[in-house]
């Protein structure tokens, strides 16, 4: 049965907060399809023809970004309760007392016309930000709230553009009370439009981190620090390059928004439908044939699609039905999808917008983070489809009917074209091109590509994809920029974050805590290993490595991928590194189990999705796709202890010697945790896959010796069929 594209638009809005759109009607949808389609405009000739200055490329996109968010994204749904209040006027209450704070640490004299004016603006920006019922307008109407927070979101950016000589050149270092009120405009704004477009969480947890460093000398114990005055938060969270303009705003506005614009101009054309085509005839003709369908497609349009929710919805439509209609469980088929659309994120070529963070940040090429995600991504898929094929055996299930699956030379030979640009941005990217040319070659390459048909003419027919005309340009460029707005006010709030970090010190004082929890557990390990196999170090980066997993998995379970990689892998590396982590093994751990976060109740936002189209419970759908997600959650471990499985001081022996550890240890937890090979696995040997299997992320060889070995014993022992019973015999 399949789904109609309203009900997809509805499932994607529900449980993606990004996604959730007005519907627009009339002149306000005329004036944001020009201001969306003029920002996606800019990206793309900036990416061809040269970038802006660092601050001032940041300050145009995101002056456009925050006005747009405010004109797309309807006020979000309300909290049950008196909770919508409670929170508003706590938010209400914080903007006031930074103002008043900003005017009474002020060290220059302002007038008290000047004061008046700013605590007016800032009293009304605070007062429209109550949930009254009167300011919320409708999906298909802009309220006169909106507009005026448009024109102010849109303003502190401006202002930086209008007088950036003066600023950042005649008096560099110094700050104006205009600046500074300017600045304490610009938090308020992107806090609220970042409560428009991701919910509550990131803000709330912006707002504690600032108060963190203004009331530091007030905290107990080794929280507190000496503090800083408001002006001088505000300058560095405002003017400075660690804050609302720091590296997330600037990658999102120089790689990231390009490769969202490729993706959504792509899946015009039909090269989604190829992706699904392809993975048919990969897999579509073995056991549970539909699921591993669901695994391949998911990863092959993940490569294009940077949200886990977007990959769920448009690829489980095709899928989901599928599955349920070859036997599997409802909730089983929306867990399969929901998983595995998650590994999209860590799939190269193009990944999610936490990988371009990540390049920027620890100074790689990021063609070379292309080949390092190469090996954990394939380990994700291969956990996922033990478990599909495992459960499909379980349940005797058989692939699909030959007729169900096309020809490969067939659908080759319909969508040859559409392979151009995807090949040629790929080739641009490991010839060590900037990602953001490739992007803008791959874009115009994909519009160029997507006319060969009609200009084949007779010899085109038969072909296929849609030829991109004007309007499906305007409609390409104005979804690209609307997909952008969330990631780009969520990294400008995550900005409050890292500055504040930079500022206090505060990751350090976290990496400390990690330090010794993680010591004086390992010390209570060790003590209990008679052989002493095991080593202080190892068990010491194990005890901090699941304190970083568990803190990703908390998080994600309000914040988005990018947002809460960027806050652990700030918070957590000094003491990974510390603990002789290599960096990127570090970010690469907190990256991979941010991802996890999609699948991870009680929050896991993916399954929820792919559980709407199963018609499935949600709960139970998302803690089956936790479940699947239970042999991947052992790769990290795997490359942190194993650097060579990211090509970091690479040898074959040792990069072959993991490789082997890893895929034992992922058929043995994918085993166990499916409960079933040839016969069922009990509790006791549950127990004993566990712990054999997490025994191998150490490589330590006299570990790997015994338990390589016992994990093969054990998948042999239970592949082995039930004897029949004796009646049957007899018969």
């Amino acid at each position: 049965m399949s789904v109609p594209q309203a009900e997809i638009d509805r499932l994607i809005e529900q449980f993606d907060p990004e996604s959730s759109f007005r519907r627009l009607a009339g002149v306000s949808a005329g004036i944001v399809t020009v201001i969306a389609v003029a920002l996606s405009g800019w990206h793309y000739y900036t990416a061809g023809f040269g970038l802006h200055n660092e601050i001032a490329h940041r300050a145009i996109h995101l002056c456009v970004v925050l006005g747009l968010c405010f004109l797309v994204f309807p006020r979000p749904r309300r909290m049950g309760g008196p909770w919508e209040w409670i929170v508003s006027i706590g938010l209400v209450v914080f903007y006031l007392l930074l103002g008043v704070g900003l005017l009474r640490e002020l060290n220059d004299p302002v007038s008290t016309g000047a004061q008046a004016a700013f605590l007016a603006v800032l009293a009304a920006l605070a007062g429209l930000s109550l949930p009254l019922k009167a300011y919320d307008g409708s999906h298909r109407h802009i309220p006169l709230r909106d507009w005026i927070f448009a024109v102010a979101a849109a303003s502190f950016s401006l202002y930086l553009l209008l007088f950036f000589d003066d600023i950042f050149i005649t008096r560099a270092g110094q700050h104006s009370p205009a600046d500074l009120m300017v600045g304490v405009i610009a938090i308020v704004m992107v806090i609220e439009a970042t409560r428009r477009t991701m919910g509550i969480f990131l803000p709330l947890l912006a707002i504690a981190t600032v108060l963190y460093g203004i009331f530091g000398p007030y905290l107990p114990g080794d929280l507190a620090h000496r503090g800083y005055s408001v002006p001088r938060v505000v300058a560095h969270l405002y003017k400075g390059t660690e804050g609302i303009y720091g590296i997330p705003v600037g990658v999102v506005a120089t790689f990231v928004f390009h490769f969202v614009l490729f993706g959504i101009m792509a899946q015009l054309t039909g090269l989604g439908q190829l992706f699904v085509n392809l993975a048919t005839i990969a897999a579509g003709r073995f056991a549970g044939g539909p699921a591993k369908v669901s695994v391949v497609s998911s990863g092959l349009f993940g490569m294009i699609s940077g949200s886990p929710i977007a990959n769920t919805v448009t690829t489980g439509v095709m899928t989901i039905p599928l599955m349920k209609r070859v036997g599997f469980a409802p909730r089983f088929a929306g867990a399969v999808e929901a998983s595995a659309s998650c590994g999209g994120q860590i799939t190269p070529p193009i990944m999610g917008a936490a990988a371009f963070i990540m390049a920027e940040t620890l100074g790689i090429p990021y063609n070379h983070l292309i080949l390092v995600a190469i090996v954990p991504a394939a380990l994700h898929y291969l956990a996922i489809l033990v478990m599909v094929h495992l459960e499909a055996r379980r349940l005797k299930l058989a692939g699909m009917d030959p007729s169900e699956i096309p020809s490969l030379p067939a659908v080759l030979k319909a969508s040859w074209h559409l392979f151009i640009p995807l090949v040629v941005m790929v080739t641009l990217l490991l010839m060590q091109y900037t990602p953001f040319l490739a992007a803008f070659w791959g874009i115009t390459l994909t519009v160029a590509c997507s006319w060969i048909p009609k200009l084949l003419g007779p010899w085109g027919r038969g072909m296929a994809g849609m030829a991109v005309g004007p309007r499906a340009l305007v409609q390409g460029f104005e979804m690209g920029a609307k997909s952008a707005l969330g990631i780009g006010a969520a990294c400008a709030c995550v900005g409050f974050v890292l500055g504040i970090t930079t500022l206090t010190g505060m990751g350090f004082k976290f990496s400390a805590w990690v330090l010794d929890m993680s010591g004086v557990l390992a010390q209570m390990v060790v003590a209990l290993d008679p052989l002493g196999w095991l080593q202080a170090n190892q068990v010491t980066v194990l005890f901090g490595l699941l304190f970083t997993a568990v803190a990703c998995i908390i998080m994600g379970a309000g914040v988005p991928t990018t947002p809460t990689y960027i806050i652990l892998a700030a918070i957590v590396a000094p003491a990974m590194e510390q603990l002789g982590v290599p960096q990127l093994a570090t970010h690469f751990f907190v990256f991979y189990f941010g991802v996890l976060a999609d699948v991870t109740p009680p929050v896991a936002l993916a399954a929820f999705a792919a559980a709407g189209i199963a018609r499935s419970e949600p709960m139970r759908t998302g803690m089956t796709a936790f479940r699947l997600s239970m042999g991947k959650a052992l790769v990290p471990f795997a490359f942190v202890y194993t650097p060579a499985l990211l090509f970091i001081d690479f040898t074959w022996s040792a990069f072959l010697l993991g490789l082997v550890s890893v895929t034992v240890a992922v058929l043995g937890l994918a085993a166990a945790y499916t409960g079933f090979l040839a016969r069922p696995i009990g509790r006791p040997a549950f127990v004993v896959f566990n712990v054999l299997c997490l025994s191998l992320v150490f490589a330590n060889p006299m570990l790997n010796a015994v338990a390589i070995p016992a994990v093969l014993a054990l998948l042999a022992w239970h592949a082995r069929p039930l004897p029949a019973p004796a009646g049957a015999a007899a018969a």
